[in-house]
């Protein structure tokens, strides 16, 4: 009897495992890489938070109203004789969504009392600091709001609003 020895280019059952492990190992690599490259990739979408979002038009927001733009984060405030601002609803306390209260005419943070008043500024409770504000650009009669860059302020000045 003949005895036969596989040949070095036979795929016997160490060279098969070596390369499915191998080939896990390469997708394992690749998957990680790739998960990596979307993780780095800006997420800001247009008209969503952290871009700029299209809030509505001039003839929307009357003097005195406050009006709530969930999509973006903020209130649209038209303060008599100043013009517009854009309120970020994020108490400068510890950050909890400060709701507008139409009936107590002042956002009220629910977490620890923090009251603001139409221009934002604090009016009592914990809070160090007015609400930040966002920029205002208006074209063609349409309110654009960069919610990309928040504007720490101490306190409320006229120049702050966009005029109308």
């Amino acid at each position: 009897m003949i005895e036969t020895r596989p040949s070095n280019t036979a795929l016997n059952r160490r060279r098969f495992l070596g390369l499915v492990w191998a080939a896990s190992l390469a997708g394992l690599v690749g998957q990680a890489g790739w998960a990596l490259l979307q993780f780095f990739q800006p997420r800001a979408k247009a008209g969503a938070f952290g871009g700029l979002v299209h809030a509505g038009q001039v003839a929307e927001f009357q003097t005195g109203m406050v009006k709530h733009i969930l999509a973006g984060s903020f209130f649209i405030s038209h303060i008599e004789g100043a013009g517009l601002l854009a309120l970020w609803h994020r108490c400068t306390h510890l950050g909890c969504t400060v709701p507008w209260r139409e009936e107590e005419g002042q956002f009220h943070c629910p977490c620890h009392s923090s009251l603001f008043n139409r221009a934002g500024e604090v009016t009592g409770g914990p809070a160090p600091r007015p609400l930040d504000l966002f920029p205002i650009e208006i074209m063609n009669g349409e309110v654009i709001v960069d919610t990309g860059r928040a504007i720490e302020r101490e306190t409320f000045e006229p120049s702050q609003a966009t005029s109308v």
